[in-house]
């Protein structure tokens, strides 16, 4: 593909974006004709990331109400709806046309996914990096739906079901670090503390720690609740297996693996306004989502799991994911200085 970022410096080994020219390069090839594209602004292509992550969370809430309304094998083949259509017909209902309007949904996310690709990797600003994991991230959305077309081929084997679930946070989860990565904003710096007898370097690493911590914990407990849902009764269809284990146990594992992570939350915190880090911010919000997940959690068990209720908890999950990734990436590109704050990269800012 021709890009007009052909003559940008390199970018540095520190994976830092390049400095940015002194004249605006020319115009070139067939994308000078569509607005943005030409020469894209460091707003545009911020823009265009957030709407990749709004998307691939957007995909994760409509997946879940395919499952709950038990519209799974609405098109039951695939990548057909049926064996003589790629289009429901009259005889599979409502839940044909829940199931073929995901699949629809689908091909708004390679869009979606195909202009961030082209955004990132014609901006001057962009490191290798960042045009590695927009490439990941564009690649990765097909593959997710060839597994989502194994779940239909498998009728629904929860195991299966469980996979093309954590693959979708895993987009959600890259996304949110190309919306940080591409922001056109000043990198945060926390100033060197003068009342503390740990090095700059021990306290910025212990933070990183945690982060990790609460970061993988998340994980942990996002695939637990993939179990759960897998011994429970919605499957996605009637006739579907189920993973045979007992749901009551699943649910205990599952929110041991929440109070777990309610400690390193808090801990998270407690270590973020001690010694005032950049990511305090972001492990209030951890905090307060982390609180409504469990609550909407508790809420739904104690109903007998409403449609709504569950559909809730699963948006809620992805939204969880992106705090526990952004958590981890400020913390990660915090220096310690005592300059203040950094300028931001002339690159970021908008044209």
């Amino acid at each position: 593909m021709t890009s007009d970022t052909s003559n940008a410096p390199a970018a540095s080994r520190s994976g830092e974006r390049p400095a940015s020219t002194d004249e605006p390069r020319p115009l070139t090839g067939p994308w000078r004709f569509i607005p943005g594209f030409g020469r894209p602004t460091a707003r545009f292509v911020h823009r265009w990331a957030i709407a990749l992550l709004i998307s691939n969370v957007g995909i994760v809430a409509t997946g879940g109400a395919v499952r709950v309304t038990g519209s799974g094998l609405g098109c039951p083949t695939w990548p057909r709806c049926t064996d003589e259509s790629f289009v429901p017909h009259g005889e599979l209902g409502v839940h044909g046309a829940i199931e073929f309007g995901n699949r629809m949904l689908t091909w708004v996310l390679i869009v979606i996914a195909i202009a961030t690709w082209v955004a990132v990797l014609r901006f001057a600003g962009s490191a290798r990096r960042d045009k590695w994991l927009v490439t990941l991230i564009a690649l990765g959305i097909p593959f997710q739906g060839v597994i989502g077309g194994i779940t239909v081929l498998t009728q629904l084997n929860p195991w299966v079901v469980a996979l093309h679930f954590l693959l979708s946070m895993a987009l959600v989860s890259a996304a949110t670090v190309l919306v940080y990565r591409m922001r056109p904003y000043p990198t945060p710096v926390a100033p060197e503390s003068s009342d503390s007898d740990a090095p700059p370097t021990a306290t910025r690493r212990l933070g990183i720690y945690l982060a990790w911590l609460v970061y993988l914990v998340t994980w942990g407990t996002i695939y637990l609740g993939t179990v759960v849902t897998g011994s429970g009764p919605h499957a996605g269809d009637a006739d579907a297996p189920r993973n045979g284990l007992d749901p009551d146990n699943a649910t205990q594992l599952h929110a041991d693996a929440v109070f777990a992570l309610v400690g390193l939350a808090i801990a998270a915190l407690v270590y973020a306004r001690v010694f005032a880090r950049p990511q305090q911010r972001s492990a209030v919000v951890f905090m307060l989502l982390l609180l409504l997940q469990g609550l909407i959690g508790f809420v739904q068990f104690a109903t007998d799991l409403p449609v709504a209720l569950v559909i809730a908890h699963m948006f809620g999950s992805a939204l969880l994911l992106i705090g526990a990734t952004w958590q981890l990436v400020v913390a990660k590109n915090t220096d310690v200085s005592n300059s203040g704050t950094k300028k931001a990269d002339p690159l970021r800012e908008s044209a």
